[in-house]
């Protein structure tokens, strides 16, 4: 998660949301990183975790993301865990739940929708703390 955390970070540079994810293969290494770009790239999709999935897919060579975990500060949108059940990740770890836009458990519960092809293990609440604090300062200092 601590990846994960210095992947936000990098968002300071923009006004996108401070959200990072990383995806770690089985041997436990980094192939992907990936923080929110909609803002700087004019781009919808550019969340923290799609980019992290797309740069794992070109490390590896293809779509498919077997045995791999998905680690992001937040709890991924519809889009992301549609995504990271399409990259069949084995595993998606998050942060921060998110009660307005989740989609893995706390609003939706997309990654572990029984008629899904693929259900990667969900595992939520890790690091929760630290994970919010950066998005509560992001928020609070735009109002």
């Amino acid at each position: 998660m601590g990846a994960a955390l210095d992947a936000a970070a990098r968002t300071d540079a923009s006004a996108d949301v401070p959200i990072g994810a990383v995806v770690i293969d089985a041997a436990r290494t980094i192939i992907g990183t990936g923080f929110n770009e909609r803002e700087a790239l004019h781009d919808p999709t550019a969340h923290a975790e799609v980019q992290a999935l797309r740069e794992a897919g070109r490390h590896l060579g293809s779509w498919r993301l077997t045995g791999a975990t998905l680690v992001v500060t937040l709890e991924p949108c519809v889009m992301c865990a549609g995504a990271a059940v399409a990259a069949r990740v084995e595993r998606i770890v998050f942060g921060a739940y998110d009660d307005k836009a989740g989609a893995c458990g706390s609003v939706w519960d997309v990654a572990r929708d029984r008629a899904s092809l693929h259900v990667p293990e969900v595992v939520g609440g890790v690091c929760a703390d630290e994970c919010a604090a950066g998005l509560v300062e992001f928020f609070a200092s735009r109002r």
